[in-house]
């Protein structure tokens, strides 16, 4: 049979005409054809921590070293001696694993003391932290809206945002990415009856770069009756004069109901958090189906992140040089011509516009010892394709340099700029 299908959503659903594991057969046998496809791009296994300089696992076995652009342990925390004194401390006395739910037995003095961290970190009562960043979007909008509810979301927020909005059955708007006119004409039109309001955005989008208007964005909210729920994963010791994030760099983290932020971003670990009252942590803790239903975080993770979050209280973790290296980047790039939209963050994407020529693009980066995240569709539109740049504070200015100049040597052999 002809495979007429070539696009990653003509695959995601056969609308009940064929065997549901038929779809899976044919994305084998296009990938299986030796073409050229963002697959490729895809999976590269590391030899090493993810440090500034890096050794990758090719899929032919071949071995190769890489400037690392491409990791979200913006400080190098993966690698920070303390944080790992912390885990390895935890390590030896609880084992590698929890073996049960959080609500059940699944929670140490260690555990709890994360959350008092992260409380402590935002200015709010409480925390909760889930074993899984995914599932904390999703269980956090799933278990506070629901049917008669209704959420806003900006165009551009995370997959896990859009697949909570879903889960909960809540009616869901979407207003274009940033556009604050847009989001008070939805406001606007909501009834006075429907009363459970809930607007969330990324703080940082992380294809993007750039930083939502928290400030106009809170404006609203207070004008239309609307809670508000910041995703800042991206903007989690990167933005703010302290480094807590996107709503401290416009100064509103107090009108912020839900700060929630992913562990496996700057903190290079895995899971996710929200901070926020009391009532509703603990409202969270009982009706979160992603965290009463799943495995705390293991007690070594638990225990590197509260390293983690000691040193960001005091805003120790890099910020300046983090800042210098990402400046310095973004310099040498622009001056280079490269379209980097508008990224203000410590991601930094560098627009292609052209499929093919980006699946050729990110590999000869690799090959000349340069490793980038490729980025199309889904995660963005095709036209807006892009290689996604994540700046870390432990890079030297020649690596960035010797990045810099390798980037451009490739995007003139392609036409980017």
């Amino acid at each position: 049979m002809g495979l007429v299908k070539q696009k990653f959503e003509d695959y995601e659903t056969a609308a009940g005409k064929n065997d549901i594991l038929e779809k899976a057969r044919q994305v084998h046998e296009i990938l299986s054809s030796g073409k050229a496809s963002l697959n490729d791009a895809l999976g590269a296994k590391l030899l090493c921590a993810a440090g500034p300089e890096v050794e990758l696992l090719e899929k032919d076995g071949r071995r190769q070293k890489a400037i690392m652009l491409g990791s979200n342990s913006y400080f190098n925390f993966t690698t920070n001696p303390q944080v790992i004194q912390g885990a390895q401390a935890a390590l030896d006395k609880y084992g590698y694993g929890m073996g049960a739910v959080s609500v059940y037995a699944g929670i140490t003095e260690l555990h709890q003391e994360l959350e008092s961290l992260i409380a402590e970190f935002y200015g709010c009562e409480d925390a909760i932290v889930f074993p899984n960043g995914y599932g904390c979007n999703v269980g956090i909008i799933s278990a506070l809206c629901g049917e008669g509810d209704v959420i806003i979301n900006d165009s551009a927020n995370h997959a896990s945002i859009f697949d909570g909005s879903k889960l909960s059955g809540a009616e869901v708007k979407v207003y274009p990415h940033a556009n604050m006119n847009a989001l008070e004409r939805i406001l606007a039109k909501i009834p006075d009856s429907q009363k459970g309001r809930l607007i969330i955005t990324d703080g940082v989008f992380s294809m993007h770069g750039d930083v939502a208007p928290l400030d106009k964005l809170v404006q609203l909210a207070k004008k239309y009756n609307a809670r508000v729920m910041v995703d800042d994963g991206h903007g989690l010791g990167i933005m703010g004069p302290t480094g807590r994030g996107s709503a401290e760099h416009f100064g509103v983290m107090k009108d912020i109901d839900l700060h929630v932020g992913m562990l496996s971003k700057t903190p290079g670990a895995v899971g996710g958090y929200c901070a926020a009252g009391r009532d509703v942590i603990q409202y969270l803790k009982l009706y979160a189906r992603s965290y009463f239903f799943s495995t705390a975080l293991p007690a070594p993770v638990v225990g590197g992140l509260v390293e983690v979050f000691k040193i960001m209280i005091q805003d120790k973790a890099g910020r300046r040089e983090l800042w210098e290296n990402i400046n310095y980047l973004k310099s040498l790039l622009l001056s280079h011509g490269f379209n980097l939209g508008r990224s203000n963050s410590g991601i930094v994407p560098v627009i292609v516009g052209d499929e093919a020529k980006l699946i050729d693009f990110y590999k000869d980066l690799k090959l000349a010892g340069v490793y980038t995240n490729i980025v199309s569709y889904p995660a963005v539109r095709r036209k807006e394709c892009r290689i996604r740049i994540c700046v870390m504070k432990e890079l030297t200015k020649e690596q960035l340099k010797q990045a810099a100049d390798t980037i451009a040597v490739v995007g003139k052999k392609y036409g980017v700029i």
